[in-house]
């Protein structure tokens, strides 16, 4: 049996547009393989989040087909969560009943426990009985991370999650999301424009060109973990990135 987690076919994706249909992805193919880390990078408007949404089953391409462990993908599944920019924390839930609410059903056993062990998991220990408003950025971050987490997803659909915030917090998240993927394992599609973000966490890094979008070029990151930024074989993967970005 192939260890290929999700496959994506020949996706093409248009959008009516005033000066008529506006082409946003081409023909677009690539797989991932089960517990590999890809990100996609590309210039802005270039169709990323686009292509994030087909793969995630919230839009369907025009043409072509993206299949999850050989199925074809139809919609939303269980098996894959999406962490974006905007943030999903219910506002009037504390962080432990934010952290309960994905958990339907009885297979879950003490659904409290299971939330406070990912809290402690994501270093926020003695934050479970606080509500969204008392929490800093980075901590709102932190739950959410959390929450995706707990529901055990085969697949996280990341697009650009740490974006809105500051360089600091930014690196302190990477550096935590890592380390909970070293303790589970998970398929992680990474959609970032942060070139060193991408050098810093992924497997393989799939460049896209500008609009309507095609991969470019595709980048395997060999680097062992924890990553140095400023090795020399980080800086010149990031030099070769930004020349395909035409930067």
């Amino acid at each position: 049996m192939s260890d290929r987690k999700i496959v994506v076919d020949g996706v093409t994706k248009s959008f009516a547009s005033n000066q008529g249909t506006l082409r946003v992805i081409d023909e677009v193919s690539f797989s991932v393989d089960d517990g590999e880390f890809v990100a996609i990078v590309g210039p802005s408007g270039c169709g990323k989040s686009t292509l994030l949404t087909i793969m995630a089953g919230f839009e369907r391409p025009d043409r072509g087909s993206v299949k999850v462990d050989g199925a074809e993908r139809v919609g939303p599944s269980a098996k894959g969560i999406v962490i974006s920019q905007h943030g999903s924390v219910f506002p009037w839930l504390t962080v432990q009943e934010n952290l309960m609410f994905g958990l339907n059903g009885d297979g879950h056993g003490d659904k409290a426990a299971l939330a406070d062990h990912y809290a402690a998991m994501v270093g926020l220990k003695g934050f479970e009985a606080a509500y969204p408003h008392e929490l800093s950025g980075g901590m709102l971050k932190r739950v959410e991370l959390a929450r995706a987490f707990v529901v055990k997803p085969e697949i996280l659909y990341m697009d650009e999650p740490f974006s809105a915030l500051d360089a600091l917090m930014n690196l302190r998240m990477r550096t935590e999301l890592l380390r909970i993927l070293n303790e589970e394992r998970h398929t992680v599609l990474l959609i970032t424009h942060d070139v060193e973000e991408a050098v810093y966490m992924a497997d393989r890094i799939v460049v896209l060109s500008p609009r309507p979008t095609t991969i470019q070029a595709t980048f395997e990151v060999t680097l062992p973990h924890p990553r140095k930024l400023s090795s020399p074989e980080a800086q010149g993967l990031r030099e070769a990135i930004l020349k395909e970005l035409g930067l």
